[in-house]
């Protein structure tokens, strides 16, 4: 491996282009090949970011000499089977949130990565923004003491429209599985697994769910009070309560921004965290340490903490009733 870590990219969709993008900004890192299932859209992407190689198949990017980092941005369904192949060839790998549809993919995948030995982590960005490190060292610190209450939301206006993926049953679409599930990690991040699940949602005209609100509650008495919607952009701001000070995030609390700590005597400080790009190259940096350091998993997203988010939201999904057609993720179920 050279000094930069060589990345290539599984996926042309949008996602994968602000992560090419953003991989520019990279000392660390660089974009050294694109692989799509549409040799077209796999040359375009190529030729409109000045990458390298380009594939027309998943397998041909994965078994590339020149790729060491394989970051697996294709829709959600598509997720465990490229995930699969980018760890049979021996690549570290970035998988883009949801991880899997459900647990059983994810499990499969963990496996599959310990068992060959490579590095796998969840590509929950926000993680690894600068401000959301800082955040864990106050947690840390013990600053706020005893937290009792985490506050997310996280919304945006979708049009309603059947063929996008956000609409579509068959891409395991919805806000939960795409949107939710940054709320659901922040709790996680921050108060652990929970002992108790409650949500409701409410459901588009594809049945895919448009709205959904989770309540999770944990041994001492904490709460995450937590809300997701592809129907309406909301503040998407988010805090984090102790007995002795909370901690609020500018909206939007998931990108790179500044919060700001109050003491419950009113005394406040502040913390600014400027950064240029999307933010999605510090996920790229935080797998390029780890590999270095010949880690197989990242501390600040490990796999143990990915599957206990996958059955968090497999829960969600019962309680709620929120079926996929056969074949994507859990067996279908009625509505709850």
């Amino acid at each position: 491996m050279g000094e930069l870590l060589r990345w290539g990219i599984i996926g042309t969709g949008n996602i994968a282009g602000k992560f090419a993008a953003d991989l520019q900004l990279s000392g660390e890192c660089a974009v050294v090949a694109v692989g799509s299932r549409t040799p077209e859209k796999a040359k375009q992407f190529a030729g409109q970011r000045g990458i390298a190689r380009w594939f027309g198949s998943y397998r041909d990017l994965t078994t590339c000499d020149e790729v060491d980092a394989v970051y697996v941005a294709v829709p959600n369904p598509v997720h465990h089977p490229a995930g699969l192949l980018a760890i049979e060839a021996g690549k570290a790998v970035l998988v883009e949130k949801p991880f899997t549809v459900d647990l059983g993919e994810a499990q499969s995948l963990v496996d599959a990565a310990r068992a060959r030995q490579v590095y796998l982590m969840e590509g929950m960005w926000t993680r690894c923004l600068p401000h959301m490190r800082r955040v864990r060292e106050i947690l840390a610190e013990g600053r706020l003491g005893e937290i009792r209450m985490v506050t997310a939301e996280h919304g945006i206006w979708f049009r309603r429209d059947a063929t996008h993926r956000m609409y579509d049953p068959g891409l395991a679409g919805g806000a939960l599985l795409d949107l939710g599930v940054y709320v659901l990690s922040l709790a996680s991040m921050v108060l652990g697994p929970p002992a108790e699940v409650t949500a409701r949602s409410s459901f588009a005209f594809t049945g895919v769910d448009a709205q959904t609100e989770i309540i999770l509650g944990y041994s001492g008495g904490a709460r995450a009070v937590l809300a997701t919607s592809m129907e309406a952009q909301m503040g998407n701001r988010a805090a984090i309560v102790g007995r002795d000070a909370r901690l609020d995030i500018d909206g939007t609390w998931y990108r790179p921004t500044s919060f700001t700590v109050t003491a419950r005597t009113g005394e406040a400080e502040r913390f600014d965290y400027p950064d240029s790009g999307n933010g999605l190259r510090h996920e790229a940096h935080e797998v390029a340490r780890c590999v270095r350091a010949g880690l197989l998993e990242s501390p600040v997203m490990p796999a143990e903490e990915t599957l206990q988010l996958m059955a968090t939201m497999d829960e969600v999904r019962r309680i709620v009733g929120l079926a996929f057609p056969a074949g994507v993720g859990m067996p279908a179920a009625g509505r709850g």
